[in-house]
């Protein structure tokens, strides 16, 4: 095949037609642009017929020499048996067989048109084998033809049973054939010698075409009877030679270890020798060839002068021939033929001239005659005449049928991939027998005696490798790469060719694409058309029905029970559609339908470990580890708890891991096994190692999915070691697979992180985590055979303890950081960049946290008066060390609202060393101290900083609201303890008041009372609070306070103003009666205290009337306190009778525990005190009405007198009556209080407005 191609080197310039008036089509049909071939259509009622030249390699056509008449053709040209680049490789082929095909002819053919087999084409074969298979009606000639099946394309080569037998007969090879034969099929048969009238007719043809190339060449005196006699033994030599059978499949150095078995030309197939490129899967396009490219080998050459792919009627097919085509002047294309003018044309003859020149798109026919030698007359004939030849004459249509009929049969029966078929019809029968000689073989000792099994095997290998090297490749073809794959597998001795079944194995696990995102599986999707596993693997064909065909497997007398089908006359064939199939060659068998990731990725799993011990069996080594025990587990080296290595053990492992994976980038090549680097071994366990990585990683994230860590553990572990040894074994580090260990890095610590925060489980997660498969043994063992597999032990380890397990996610997170940095992954891979980024901010805020919360346990036990311990010094500053790094983190990916929360949790952490200081000081001594404020600055500053990272409340409004609320509870806090312990001995009062009052506002500030949230409610308890503190503040500032008057009335007016504001936010609030009663007592008190500084009757009177305003509006308080202790009163009923009705002794049950969410005690304290203030401010305003009615008097005040003086005699009656509980007590207080409301005071239209 190394001649240069030609396309549309062989377009004919007219049609051809076939017999039935089939018509010319346009030239415009005639042409085919493409660079492939040249085309040549033929239409008509009866058949249609359409040639492309796919390949040729005949020189340019050069016109005939026509002989003159009487030349003397048995005289030998000056140029005969020359190479002549005009005649091509046909004139030296002519004498030996040009009708005799190699027994391997089709696969060359399928090697060179790869993209052709299993889709498009039906048949691939040589051109004689066609032409025998279509004239089996009309020949009484024995047929014996090998058919293969790949996909729906078969395969026919000439099968010489009588080679085998000879090469039986020297070797001992092909005795169970032999024996088979010679008792099923013909015992009578044997093979006949040619005869000389044989070698005479073919000398003459041969002497013939070199006097039609060279007509000027001088005849040479006719050869002497001895030199005659010696040409047909050299010729019988080579026709001896022709046939190459290889020997069954021994391995090359077999075969030169044993000097004797050199004695034959035939030399072993060798894999080397045959398997082309290995194609992996689109994805991975940096594996290089590991095989020579041996199409070329002895038997397997395609050495076809043309290729043609000949479509005849609906049938597609690949067809070799070397027919000599000559052309030029008047005729531009013609077949030369010679013909013995004393034998007239038969049907045969007539059927080859025409199935030749449709095949070969030639137009005409030039015939010479001659009569002993001596040249006649020349005769042209137009191809479409050539049917209707006298005494040649046949039908076009019936040979349309018997073509159809034929596929049919075929396809019928050869319907498994992989398996050798025997077409076989006897001499002088009318019965075609087919048998599977791969079923038969089987049954013998050595089942890889088939010599087609490699060819076979290699072309299903060569079209899945096509086939998966398409990019564009729809998934719905993988049914059939898999299936090729399998098969070609199935056929080969794994201890014989390791090399391909290695290759194959990792092409299977390639289908299963591990990376696709994870989706339900679709009934539409077109994996799922059919649910059979293999349809081609031990299926049972039906036989046809006899209305569809007589072929059948039935006890006829002549049958027999080892043939697949037969049929029983040829004349059956004749017959339009007789032989229909009912069993056409099904879609490729359906891709594996896998319910779930696991079991995808155990499926790829399966393949790779076969890959894997093809590769490891091929490596030849004194020190190979022994062989894995199934019933031993391989030992896991987990460490004791005792001796595992703490936080600062790991920085030295990873510092050593760091510094390994540096030097991969200086090429260290550190295997155990011995395998040469760039060897086929090499390569291909670099690729397998690789895929099994990736299941294990995939299988890992599935797992973490389901939460199953131990379990996601096991695998991210396993997936790491196949990574080591990929590391050890590796002389270049691609940065693809640079980013894939970045990526189970990022995998192993979310694992890690997410064992640290579900520690309940740890024994499920440790049992998980120690179980193995047999397969994952295996595979480990093999790995171990390159490497230790300890390179990430650091990482992969289950820990009990919950800040191991942190620092160990934190360092996966920081080596895939690492990792990132060695090449420009960074920036190409930016969103796997910015995850690790956010992961690793993550867990640093986690140990944080983790640091943070043990710092406060320490210091939650430590007694009131010892100072801060030097252990919490330390958890502060680790915790503030991881925060301060995960805010480092974040920022530098520009994250704002991750960045805030860690802020936020360090201002939290300032807050708790504040809270220590505190602590450490006598209680009653105590002083806000100088540590506390700050701490508490320094956690201002850290939440603020949270805000202008946000930036705005849109940005995240869940985290601006939490940022707000703990800076304002900060601000709280700190003006809280300032004015609960003020620290008088280093401050004035005033700038204390300051301070506290400043703090206070702040935290008003950042208290958003308006905004409707969950946290609405705290909003409004936490600023009524702060009013009400500011007023008893400034209360309290004005008691003690004394001489400058502006600054009392600016004291009284802002008292005054909190306490209102204080009341309004209390109302709001259903859960706080206690908290507005407060308020409401100390307002009464503030009253009280105004009007001491009073001097007119007329001013404390509207005081006075103020104050009972006040207290008037207290009543929604008491309602709501009287609802809760009657909904508590019915809880404590309900309580008792279920007690009572559990002891029907009658005992008596203890008192229930008291659940309410209200302060009894402080109840009954706050009443006592506003029954207390009631009654003086009542007896007060009845002093000051009656000095007032003696001296005016007034309707309304004498009203409101008398209802003051009887409110007043019922307050002191009920207060009198000890008897009465708190909740009568409550109720006499709401009736108290509704009076006075309806009675009024004199002064009500001028006092103090009250909320």
């Amino acid at each position: 095949m190394g001649d240069s191609k030609e396309a549309g080197a062989e377009a004919a310039p007219a049609a051809t037609a076939a017999r039935g008036g089939l018509s010319l089509l346009s030239q415009g049909e005639l042409e085919e642009p493409s660079a492939q071939g040249s085309a040549l259509f033929l239409g008509g009622n009866e058949v249609k017929s359409r040639a492309v030249v796919k390949y040729s390699s005949a020189p340019p056509r050069t016109a005939f020499a026509q002989l003159e008449e009487k030349t003397d053709l048995k005289l030998p040209p000056a140029n005969w048996l020359r190479e002549s680049a005009k005649l091509g490789p046909a004139g030296t082929t002519i004498l030996g067989n040009s009708k005799k095909s190699k027994p391997f002819s089709s696969f060359g053919m399928a090697y060179d048109f790869i993209d052709s087999v299993g889709n498009d084409v039906d048949v691939v074969s040589d051109s004689e084998n066609i032409k025998k298979l279509l004239k089996i009606p009309y020949s009484k000639s024995h047929v014996s033809m090998a058919v293969h099946r790949v996909g729906r394309t078969l395969l026919l080569d000439e099968l010489d049973i009588q080679e085998l037998f000879m090469r039986s007969s020297q070797t001992g090879d092909w005795t169970w054939l032999k024996e088979f034969y010679q008792r099923l099929i013909d015992q009578k048969w044997q093979r006949k010698k040619k005869s000389k009238e044989h070698w005479y007719q073919k000398a003459i043809l041969s002497k013939f075409l070199y006097y039609s190339i060279n007509g000027d060449g001088a005849a040479q005196p006719v050869p002497s009877a001895a030199e005659q006699q010696e040409s047909p033994s050299s010729d019988e030599t080579h026709d001896s030679e022709r046939v190459s059978w290889p020997a069954p499949f021994e391995m090359a150095s077999s075969v030169s270890e044993d000097p004797s078995a050199s004695g034959q030309e035939h030399e072993p197939l060798e894999p080397s020798y045959i398997v082309g490129h290995v194609a992996s899967a689109p994805k991975e396009q940096n594996l290089s060839t590991l095989f020579n490219d041996g199409e070329n080998g002895q038997g397997l050459k395609n050495d076809f002068v043309r290729n043609i792919l000949w479509t005849f009627e609906d049938i597609h097919m690949l067809v070799g021939s070397n027919m000599p085509i000559f052309g030029g002047g008047r005729y531009p294309a013609v077949s030369l033929r010679l013909r013995d003018n004393n034998k007239p044309i038969n049907v045969l003859t007539g059927i080859d001239y025409w199935l030749d020149n449709l095949i070969c798109n030639v137009p005409e026919l030039v015939m010479c005659f001659h009569v002993n030698g001596i040249v006649q007359k020349y005769e042209m004939i137009k191809t479409e005449e050539i049917p209707n030849l006298e005494n040649s004459n046949f039908s076009t249509k019936v040979i349309k049928d018997i073509a159809q009929n034929i596929l049919s049969f075929l396809k019928s029966n050869c319907t498994k991939e992989g398996h050798t078929y025997w077409l076989f019809k006897a001499s002088g029968s009318d019965i075609v027998k087919l048998y599977d000689l791969t079923t038969l073989c089987e049954e013998t000792e050595d089942k890889y005696q088939n010599p087609f099994t490699m060819p076979v095997a290699i072309l299903l290998y060569k079209v899945a490798c096509n086939m998966m090297m398409k990019k564009n490749q729809n998934k719905k073809h993988y049914g059939t790469i898999r299936t090729l794959l399998l098969n070609c597998v199935k056929l080969l001795d794994k201890s014989r060719h390791p090399q391909i079944i290695a290759s194959a194995n990792f092409m299977l696990s390639e289908l299963f694409q591990l990376d696709e995102p994870k989706k339900e599986e679709s009934s539409e999707s077109p994996l799922n058309e059919n649910s059979d596993e293999s349809y081609s693997e031990e299926e049972e064909e039906m036989p046809d029905s006899d209305e569809n065909g007589s072929y059948s497997t039935s006890s006829d007398p002549s049958d027999d029970n080892k043939a697949v089908a037969i049929i029983k006359s040829v004349g059956e064939l004749s017959v339009p559609e007789k032989y229909k199939s009912i069993h056409q060659i099904r879609p490729s068998c359906a891709f594996p339908v896998c319910h779930d990731t696991e079991e995808r990725c155990r499926l790829v799993l399966s393949y790779v470990l076969e890959g894997l011990k093809s590769v490891d069996s091929s490596i030849k080594k004194e020190s190979d580890l022994p062989a894995a025990d199934p019933s031993t587990p391989i030992p896991l080296k987990y460490e004791d708890e005792s001796t595992r290595v703490g936080p600062e053990g790991l920085e030295k492992q990873m510092a050593l891991f760091l510094d390994k994976m540096g030097s991969l980038q200086k090429r260290n090549y550190s295997s155990q096994s011995g395998m040469i680097p760039g060897s086929w071994q090499h390569k291909m366990k670099l690729q397998l190692i690789l895929k099994s990585a990736k299941a294990y990683y995939v299988l890992s994230d599935a797992a973490m999915s389901l939460q199953k860590y131990g379990r996601a553990l096991r695998y991210i572990k396993l997936a790491l070691q196949s990574h080591d040894t990929y590391c050890c074994l590796c002389t270049n580090m691609l940065s693809e697979v640079l980013l894939f260990l970045s990526q189970y890095l990022t995998l192993c610590g979310d694992i890690q992180l997410m064992l640290a925060q579900n520690a309940n489980n740890r024994a499920a997660h440790l049992e998980e985590f120690n179980y193995q498969t047999k397969e994952d043994q295996e595979i480990l063992h093999s790995l171990h055979r390159e490497s230790n597999c300890q390179g990430f032990a650091w990482a992969t380890d289950l820990s009990m303890d919950l800040e191991n397990q942190l620092s160990v996610s934190c360092k996966c997170y920081e080596a895939a950081n690492e990792i990132l940095q060695f090449s420009d992954l960074k920036s190409q891979n930016p969103e796997h960049y910015e995850r690790v980024l956010k992961r690793m901010g993550n867990v640093r805020n986690e140990i944080g946290v983790f640091y943070m919360n043990e710092a406060a346990a320490l210091q939650s036990e430590r007694l009131v008066n010892k100072s801060v311990s030097a252990a919490e010094q330390q958890l502060w500053e680790k915790s503030f060390s991881c925060l301060e790094k995960g805010i480092h983190n974040f920022e530098s990916i520009d994250d704002a609202t991750n960045t805030a929360l860690l802020l936020c949790n360090t201002g939290r952490l300032m807050r708790i060393c504040a809270q220590a200081h505190c602590g450490a000081e006598d209680e009653f001594k105590r002083e806000f101290s100088p540590e506390e404020g700050l701490y508490y600055d320094k956690a201002v500053d850290y939440y603020l900083k949270a805000l202008r990272s946000l930036g705005t409340r849109d940005i995240h409004p869940a985290v601006w609201d939490s940022v707000n609320w703990e800076l304002s509870t900060t601000y709280f806090t700190m003006a809280t303890l300032q004015q609960d312990y003020a620290p008088l001995s280093r401050k004035a009062q005033e700038q204390i008041e300051k301070e506290v009052r400043e703090a206070m506002m702040k935290s008003l500030k950042y208290c958003d009372v308006d905004l409707v949230s969950p946290r609405q409610p705290l909003c409004q308890y936490r600023a009524a609070t702060i009013h009400h503190r500011l007023a008893s503040m400034y209360h309290s500032c004005l008691r003690n306070q004394v001489g400058d008057e502006r600054l009392r009335k600016q004291h009284r007016l802002l008292a005054d103003l909190h306490y209102t504001k204080a009341v309004k936010l209390f109302q709001l609030l259903k859960d706080a009666p206690c908290e507005l009663l407060r308020v409401q007592l100390e307002r009464v008190a503030f009253a009280e205290f105004q009007m001491t500084s009073q001097n007119s009757n007329v001013g404390k009177l509207k005081t006075l009337s103020g104050a009972l305003d006040i207290m008037v509006r207290s009543e929604h308080a008491f309602q709501l306190i009287r609802k809760e202790l009657m909904k508590d009163q019915l809880m404590k009923d309900s309580d008792q009778r279920s007690k009572v009705a559990f002891q029907p002794n009658g005992s008596e049950a203890s008192p229930a525990t008291d659940s309410s969410s209200l302060n009894q005690e402080e109840v009954i304290k706050l009443l006592s005190i506003f029954e207390s203030r009631l009654s003086f401010l009542l007896l007060q305003s009845i002093k000051l009405l009656s000095s007032t009615r003696k001296k005016t008097s007034s309707i309304d005040e004498d009203v409101v007198f008398k209802t003051n003086k009887q409110i007043y005699s019922q307050l002191l009656r009920a207060t009198a009556n000890k008897g009465a509980n708190l909740l009568e007590r409550i109720d006499i207080i709401i009736h108290l209080l509704e009076q006075l409301a309806h009675g009024g005071s004199p002064m009500s239209g001028d006092s103090v407005p009250v909320q």
